[in-house]
């Protein structure tokens, strides 16, 4: 099983859901160079992030090379209920995709 790159807190509280996440990414801005061969660092970053619950689209963000490593967003959204399903999906800037999913407590 592939190491997850998004960790995952979501929490339902009355009509709310409360999301904390954090990207485990090298978030390399493609402006630092190689201590040891003085080339650039190629840039590889997250581009976008879209969360959905329910098919429904509740975050989106269109992140870029000034984001820190390891980025951590926090959110909240109306609905959910302990045991949804979050479905996130990322791309970087490379053009590699993935998904994940996390349960809402």
């Amino acid at each position: 099983m592939a190491k997850k790159m998004l960790k995952v807190k979501a929490k339902a509280s009355g009509d709310k859901t409360k999301v904390k996440l954090m990207a485990k990414h090298i978030m390399e801005s493609g402006q630092r160079k190689d201590k040891k061969t003085g080339e650039l660092i190629p840039a590889l970053f997250i581009q976008n992030l879209t969360i959905k619950h329910a098919d429904k689209v509740v975050f989106e963000a269109n992140l870029g090379p000034a984001i820190s490593k390891n980025p951590y967003l926090a959110f909240s959204f109306d609905g959910g209920a302990s045991g949804d399903e979050l479905s996130m999906t990322w791309t970087e800037n490379s053009g590699k995709t993935g998904t994940e999913v996390a349960a809402i407590k």
